[in-house]
């Protein structure tokens, strides 16, 4: 494995909590049910993508921009650091290994974000969910990246929390590594590997790894 591609919210930090909890009120705002089903199925998409599903005719940007302005409501969980995460992420860059981050996330939430856990500095290649037509679980974002640093997505490992994101992983062509903080292990059993958080992963895996 030559390369690493990280997504972000649910891997790299923690805010899949919250930014559940800012969907739930979006919905209720607009008189809809938020049960925990259809919640979930913002999980690793793009809000723009989801939102016509849902709500048929709205303005889906203007949606995205609604549940944004409910960032800084109290009471929302915390964004914290995956365990691990900005360990791996120095490893691999040690190591010199391409890297780069695939999120659906916008850019500027997502350089924000880097920076917290410092390693803004060492993450250069980013495709935000700005820079694709299709998000996850389309292929597009993973194979923009592998271009951009250069590599066959046979050669890139992904790392991924949400089902969406494996699937997107997987039709690249990747090898997909599990995150289980969002989801239950068996959920992600699908993917290469499956490990609880970032904690004690060595860079670079090796097939042994995988098996």
């Amino acid at each position: 494995m030559e390369a690493a591609l990280f997504d972000l919210d649910g891997t790299l930090i923690n805010t899949e909590r919250r930014s559940l909890a800012m969907w739930r009120m979006l919905l209720e705002n607009h008189g809809i049910e938020p049960h925990e089903a259809l919640v979930r199925r913002f999980m690793g998409r793009r809000g723009r993508d989801i939102l016509p599903e849902i709500m048929p005719g709205a303005d889906a940007l203007a949606l995205v921009e609604e549940v944004m302005s409910y960032a800084d409501h109290p009471g929302l969980p915390d964004i914290v650091p995956v365990p691990g995460a900005a360990d791996l992420v120095r490893q691999v860059t040690e190591k010199g290994s391409p890297l780069a981050l695939v999120t659906s996330a916008h850019r500027a939430w997502a350089l924000e974000r880097l920076a917290e856990i410092g390693v803004g500095e060492l993450v250069r290649t980013i495709v935000s969910g700005e820079d694709v037509a299709v998000g996850k679980p389309d292929p597009s974002g993973y194979l923009m990246a592998a271009s951009l640093i250069g590599v066959e997505p046979a050669r890139c490992v992904a790392f991924e929390d949400s089902l969406a994101g494996i699937e997107a992983a997987q039709a690249a062509g990747m090898t997909c590594v599990a995150v289980a903080t969002t989801h239950a292990p068996e959920e992600l059993a699908h993917a290469d590997l499956v490990v609880p958080d970032m904690s004690g992963i060595e860079w670079p895996l090796t097939e042994l790894d995988l098996v």
